[in-house]
């Protein structure tokens, strides 16, 4: 690329991330200290622009500046050609179809449920209930609706069954009715382009270096060492308040004393008056309406966070953040980069009437079964109910989304499903045949701890050594590494099983997983 046109490009990417930014509050916050800090008697013409730059530094929104910039540059919208006037969609024309033909099923499904318990979409409550409703804000476990007739719209193995019967209409060797990838047994027959084993070494070179999570590999000296050392590090990034430094800081796993800050820092979270003001509105939005979808999550909570160790303390924070991310509908902006479209309806006795449809729920979100475990984890790290809220919203809309929602992106669950299914093959095509001889494909087994990428799987503390690497290289191609890793770490015992069942039954607990030593063991094998 010659120099004129790397000056073009970088042109566009800052006419950009100027058009991107204008609206936004840092942008008026900027301006305004700008304005006054030119308008100063002291300032002078010959020195005004290092004049209005030191005043920016010392209120720290040259920071806050940085940080939202960077946060920015990692988004979705951002990473599409900055010339490109088009919507970034999906560009496959079959995925595009077997996405629209799942959300059908899905709109489908929850008709179908209305219609059986004859319960609308959304009512409004009346006085009496909203103000028993808020009373019991705090132990809503206590007061639940009846859940006994309701079904998880889908589950895990529903999606994955959708996933595996895909297929690209072009790709069939002509005369000939097979339409499987040559030299591929796996059920995903998606002719998409996957990293390779060196593409990931590269990627993930980081993780070669000493890290936290290897205390069980290191002698306690150089553990309590490494240990304070990252401690230290931590306080001083956290205290310098960049986001890039924090995003690469957990790459190599964070302190548990500072966590909490670390990822709030590294998603790019400041939490305002504002925001605190806008929490309020959507949990009064929650207070005002009971929606069918509400009775979907509190079944959800029921069947899997209040069945976990480990999470069942945090049911009534669960449902809190949970009705309240229903009401979000800041999440519809993740559906304008992708191929998804949010499920809608009309209201009541308008039925036909075009400005009557409306998106259901207001956040465009089906939950599915186990989708309560993506929000967890987060009820560990902090006490605040909002700041649980808008960290865990920053990570689905970054990262989590994409495990639901089919399409061809490198971050998407197929190309993950694929990812797995071609490492494994690759690393151990002796474990991946012998285990579809006894009729047991890998991925049926592994797709649920991608999909719910392992929240509910792996002990807490290991969960989170997995998800500061998500959040350090911005990237979910750690979990299909990570499932192929558990297999080989079980590869003998599963080389001696021969029923689909009894190989279930020996992956069915994962807590004892190391994630650390296990991701180094297939990045960088010694």
């Amino acid at each position: 690329m010659s120099a004129v046109d790397n000056a073009d490009n970088l042109a566009a990417q800052i006419s950009k991330i100027i058009n991107n930014l204008n609206g936004e509050s840092i942008f008026y916050q900027v301006k305004k200290a700008a304005q006054e800090e030119a308008e100063k008697d002291s300032t002078m013409t010959s020195s005004m622009t290092k004049d209005v730059k030191q005043g920016l530094k010392t209120s720290g929104l040259d920071i806050k500046l940085k940080n939202e910039i960077f946060q920015l540059m990692l988004s979705d919208s951002f990473k599409v050609k900055a010339t490109s006037e088009t919507p970034h969609v999906e560009p496959l024309a079959y995925i595009r179809k077997a996405q629209a033909n799942w959300e059908r099923r899905i709109a489908k499904s929850i008709n179908s449920m209305c219609t059986e318990l004859n319960i609308p979409l959304s009512r409004r409550r009346d006085h009496q209930e909203e103000r028993d409703f808020l009373h019991n804000w705090n132990q809503l476990g206590v007061d639940e609706p009846d859940l006994s007739k309701f079904r998880p719209v889908y589950a895990p193995k529903d999606f994955l069954e959708v996933i595996s019967g895909v297929r690209n209409p072009n790709y069939a060797n002509e005369g000939e009715n097979d339409e499987s990838l040559p030299g591929h047994w796996g059920l995903i027959q998606i002719p998409l382009e996957t990293p390779s084993l060196p593409e990931l070494q590269e990627k993930f070179s980081e993780m070669k270096e000493t890290q936290m999570g290897l205390d069980d590999y290191m002698d306690t000296t150089s553990f309590l060492s490494l240990q304070n050392e990252r401690i230290k590090m931590a306080k001083k990034v956290v205290e310098n308040g960049r986001s890039a430094i924090a995003y690469h800081f957990s790459r190599n796993g964070n302190p548990t004393t500072s966590r909490a800050d670390m990822w709030q820092l590294a998603l790019g979270v400041s939490i305002d008056q504002l925001d605190v003001l806008r929490y309020s509105q959507l949990k009064q939005e929650v207070v005002y309406y009971d929606l069918l979808i509400d009775s979907l999550i509190y079944k959800d909570i029921k069947l899997t966070a209040v069945n976990d160790d480990y999470y069942f303390v945090f049911e009534d924070y669960l449902y809190q953040i949970l009705l309240i991310f229903s009401r979000d509908t800041t999440i519809l902006k993740q559906f304008e980069n992708s191929s998804f479209s949010p499920p809608k309806s009309y209201i009541k006795g308008q039925l036909g009437k075009e400005e009557a449809l409306v998106t259901y729920p207001p956040n465009g979100v089906i939950p599915f079964h186990g989708f309560s475990m993506y929000a967890a984890p987060f009820c560990y790290l902090y006490r605040d109910s909002s700041r649980i809220y808008y960290v865990f919203r920053q990570f689905y809309t970054r990262h989590l989304h994409r495990l639901h929602c089919i399409s061809s992106h490198s971050e998407g669950i197929v190309s993950l499903c694929l990812v797995f299914e071609n490492l494994l093959q690759q690393l151990h095509s002796r474990l991946f045949r012998h285990m579809i001889e006894i009729g047991c494909q890998p991925l049926k087994i592994a797709f649920k701890w991608i999909m719910r990428a392992f929240a509910g799987y792996l002990a807490t503390d290991q969960l989170f050594q997995l998800w500061d690497r998500v959040i350090g290289y911005g990237s979910l191609l750690l979990l299909p590494i990570l499932s192929v890793a558990i297999f080989l770490f079980r590869q003998a015992n599963l080389l001696s099983i021969t029923s689909p069942s009894a190989i279930e039954a020996s992956l069915s607990d994962l807590t004892p997983m190391r994630v650390v030593p296990l991701l180094q063991l297939i990045i960088f094998p010694t």
